[in-house]
């Protein structure tokens, strides 16, 4: 698996991560010793960056991990956020900062948090930049080594890169949300700034198993928020309807390589790009781990199916999308 350093850190790692929103109850019952299962099968997989949040579960994934932090001697890179658990929309404050990192330094058992983003925080205090000099604040205390965002569109993002210090954006990124190829990566790469990949498989969409028929659990954003209406319309399914969603899968299916599973070929998809330093495609199942770093060992697509993936997005999905991206 290829590997990468993140951004203006020392730190190298490889390409496939793991997210870890499905820890938090929101997609099902993953039940802790299931959770351990597929952090111990991702480590041996080579897997060595995780992907969390202090708002998963109220705490949940970051306590999660924190206990399989001190069962495993792999040097794991573990990414937090914060900004949605407390404070959301419009009470934020340096000491609420600090109140949620120390929480999430005791939640995950460790000295310094290596990277804490901000998580999806309403675009004008990312304008303003004041949050950016509280995040400086707690790095010069030692409590977090790095600092980056989250964000749901590329004006979001434009305006973090504009931080001279920033380490990492967390963007969704696939098939089926291409417009950061024209509009961010360029950018990113000339100021260094690592590009963590969410969604890369669109909420499950691009693995080709679902059907207009499909069904998910209540506690499941995929069915709480299957059209937008408890948070961003843009981070479920993409952003898409989800009957199109499956229809324009369906027409997509044609072009998958006989050599792998159509999760595979999407997250393929993602790393042929140079831009992106670590996808986190997440697992519910040990099975997933599997699929998901074997992708990451396949040799990179074929340029001539690049070439039809483009036109393929700006004639099937590009009008499709709904929300800010």
């Amino acid at each position: 698996m290829d590997s990468k350093i993140v951004g203006n850190t020392e730190r190298r790692v490889n390409q496939v991560g793991l997210g870890t929103w499905q820890f938090s109850g929101e997609w099902g019952t993953v039940s802790e010793e299931k959770a351990m299962a597929i952090m111990k099968r991702a480590v041996e997989r080579g897997v060595n960056f995780f992907d969390t949040a202090d708002v998963y579960g109220a705490g949940r994934s970051e306590t999660l991990i924190g206990k399989f932090l001190k069962k495993t001697s792999e040097s794991i890179f573990v990414a937090t956020k914060l900004g949605r658990l407390k404070g959301y929309p419009d009470n934020y404050s340096y000491e609420l900062f600090r109140d949620c990192t120390e929480d999430s330094l005791k939640r995950l058992g460790v000295e310094a948090l290596d990277l804490t983003q901000l998580h999806c925080i309403p675009p004008e205090y990312l304008k303003d930049g004041e949050v950016f000099d509280w995040l400086r604040e707690l790095k010069k205390e030692g409590k977090i080594k790095n600092f980056g965002a989250s964000v749901e569109s590329m004006d979001e993002a434009l305006m973090c890169l504009k931080q001279p210090d920033i380490t990492s954006l967390q963007i969704i990124f696939n098939i089926y949300r291409q417009k950061p190829i024209d509009v961010l990566f360029d950018q990113a790469k000339e100021k260094n700034v690592a590009l963590i990949v969410r969604l890369p498989l669109a909420s499950g969409l691009l693995s080709g198993k679902f059907t207009k028929d499909t069904t998910f659990p209540e506690q499941d954003h995929r069915h709480f928020n299957r059209d937008g209406q408890q948070f961003n319309v843009g981070e479920t399914f993409a952003g898409l309807e989800f009957e199109k969603g499956v229809e324009i899968t369906a027409k997509l299916k044609s072009l998958v390589p006989e050599n792998m599973s159509m999760a595979q070929f999407a997250l393929r998809w993602v790393l042929d790009h140079d831009a992106v330093s670590v996808a986190i495609p997440g697992a519910s199942k040990v099975e997933h781990v599997e699929s998901n770093a074997a992708a990451g060992e396949l040799p990179p697509l074929p340029h001539e199916l690049h070439e039809k993936l483009r036109p393929f997005y700006d004639r099937e999905v590009k009008e499709h999308i709904r929300g800010v991206y």
